[in-house]
């Protein structure tokens, strides 16, 4: 019989629901007797034993918040009767040890990816195309007009027949009730045509809003990330759009890329349009820079290389209260073993390590790392007081819905994805991430500006977990979706990669769950799998401005 609640830590004052119970329902845990005063879904909590106001609620062994009202022995949390509340912490001496999980089954393991001249290895082989400011963004999708169709990377979809559909029964006179009831064609994804270079995977435009017109930080910052993308292993090379007069000038995007690779030598291609005058003049100048650039990259092939040379980047999105207990801790299993293999892994989202900064930094190497965490979340907390709100409110609706009721009890959960090895560097957006191991990278909660950022960093691959469901991708490294649940793998095939609902149904240990998410990665990072966000398209992009964004 599948178990009905769980209890996540041994000094957890709470139960997970891991399915729906009803009110006079009797439920057991380890000798303990519930009988539930009300009805309680699948992923919420009930209380063990009965609450006062004030008192401490705890789960994954650290506090989550406290008391608003009391409630009995076996009664649901809710947002009504508790508040986000988490302990304090310090950064004293920590003997942390870990003992890495036994990679002996991948030792000799590898993928096939792009070797670049400074040793990294890419999981993809894209052109970029990039403005400098907004103002050039008509120019990029000139273009991406121009370019994308008959170089045989769009996609076309069978959307377009069930428009034709309905139109013929529009003009065949039918009525309101038989259009909404129509049997349309299945939708199906296809490429357009053939590929004109077939070692490029793609052609890239990240349109954005920033590079001028705000502070000059948010130039440097703009600049800094799109630095980033021009170094990343998954690029070959870019063509970058200037209008001349913005703040994100041109030489501080050439500044911020030799910080990342002194020695770059990517095909780089630099148009600025009020030296070069008409658009014509400009958009001929760019198509012609841009396919020398392709026939450079196309040159590239996918060889093979050390799984050492993946960079991870860990993101959670549309989370619920499984994530924490299925997804999550399976991706830090996995997260695990790329490290003991010597990989790079980036864990981001600082509203989200609300709670379980004292873990975090008992983790650290040494003390100056443990200390540039702490600052960073401070800064990263007043900023947001300062504007009118705080971590207390980063819980969506459709997480508090989906049993995730406080910051800090959606924090502890998000963090298992960093699984147990040590955090060896603390960067603040949008640095590089160099050293293999545990990065904590400091970005909003917000899916695509932590996505955008993570891939910034280096990440040649993105890991994302969610219990409800997002479609979110990226341009130029593939995002994985895990799913929390098995309902929602089943209710949205289209986007789910990989389903760790198995966990909770007691068919998969978090350790098999994990092993089989870098598996997966793998396959990924050799070109065997394309993942859902890649086959539809979704080229989610959006730098961080460094106001608050939760």
């Amino acid at each position: 019989m599948k178990q009905k609640v769980l209890k996540i830590h041994p000094d957890d004052s709470v139960l997970v629901a891991l399915t729906d119970l009803q009110a006079g329902e009797t439920v057991e845990w380890q000798g303990l007797t519930l009988t539930l005063k009300e009805a309680i879904q699948a992923k919420h909590k009930l209380a063990i034993r009965d609450f006062e106001p004030g008192d401490a609620v705890t789960m994954y062994g650290v506090l989550v918040g406290k008391m608003k009202h009391a409630i009995p022995a076996g009664g649901l949390l809710t947002t009504f009767n508790v508040q986000h509340a988490t302990n304090s912490y310090d950064l004293a001496a920590s003997n942390y040890t870990w003992t890495p999980p036994s990679v002996e089954r991948w030792e000799n393991r590898t993928f096939k990816g792009y070797h670049r001249s400074d040793g990294s290895v890419g999981t993809g082989n894209y052109w970029l195309v990039i403005p400098l400011v907004f103002c050039e963004n008509r120019n990029i999708q000139v273009l991406e007009e121009a370019l994308v169709h008959d170089l045989g990377y769009a996609r076309r979809h069978a959307y377009q027949h069930q428009t034709h559909e309905l139109m013929a029964l529009v003009q065949a006179g039918h009525t309101i009730e038989e259009v909404l009831q129509a049997d349309l064609q299945q939708a199906v994804t296809e490429h357009a045509r053939p590929k004109l270079f077939p070692n490029v995977d793609g052609v890239k435009f990240l349109a954005h809003e920033g590079g001028c017109g705000g502070t000059r930080q948010d130039a440097q910052a703009l600049c800094g990330m799109l630095a980033g993308y021009i170094t990343n292993s998954n690029v070959a090379g870019a063509t970058v759009l200037s209008l001349g007069c913005q703040n994100a000038q041109v030489a501080i995007l050439q500044e911020e890329i030799q910080k990342r690779s002194p020695q770059f030598d990517k095909p780089l291609y630099i148009l600025e349009q009020q030296k070069i005058g008409t658009e014509e003049s400009l958009i001929s100048q760019a198509l012609r820079q841009t396919f020398a650039g392709l026939m450079q990259a196309n040159a590239f092939t996918r060889q093979p290389a050390p799984l050492s040379k993946l960079t991870l980047g860990l993101e959670c999105g549309g989370s619920d209260g499984f994530s924490g207990i299925s997804a999550n801790p399976a991706l830090g299993h996995a997260s695990d073993l790329l490290i003991a293999m010597g990989g790079k892994v980036i864990l981001a989202e600082f509203p989200e390590l609300c709670g379980v900064e004292q873990e975090l930094c008992d983790r650290s190497v040494d003390t100056a790392t443990a200390t540039r965490f702490r600052e960073l979340m401070n800064t990263y907390a007043q900023r947001a007081q300062e504007a009118g709100s705080g971590f207390d409110m980063n819980p969506s609706p459709g997480n508090i819905r989906d049993g995730l009721i406080t910051d800090a009890m959606k924090s502890a959960g998000a963090a298992k994805k960093g699984g147990n090895s040590p955090v060896v560097a603390v960067l603040d957006y949008p640095e590089l991430v160099t050293k293999p191991g545990l990065n904590l990278l400091c970005t909003p909660g917000n899916d695509v500006e932590s996505t955008t950022a993570e891939v910034a960093s280096g990440a040649t691959v993105v890991v994302f977990t969610t219990g409800l469901g997002t479609p979110t991708g990226n341009p130029i490294t593939p995002v994985i979706k895990v799913s929390s649940n098995t309902a929602l793998a089943r209710r949205m095939p289209d986007i789910i990669d990989l389903n760790t609902g198995t966990v909770i149904d007691g068919e998969e240990t978090i350790e098999q769950a994990g092993e089989r998410i870098l598996e997966y990665i793998i396959r990924v990072a050799s070109g065997e799998e394309e993942v859902a966000a890649v086959r539809h398209g979704q080229n989610d992009f959006i730098p961080w401005k460094r106001g608050v964004s939760l």
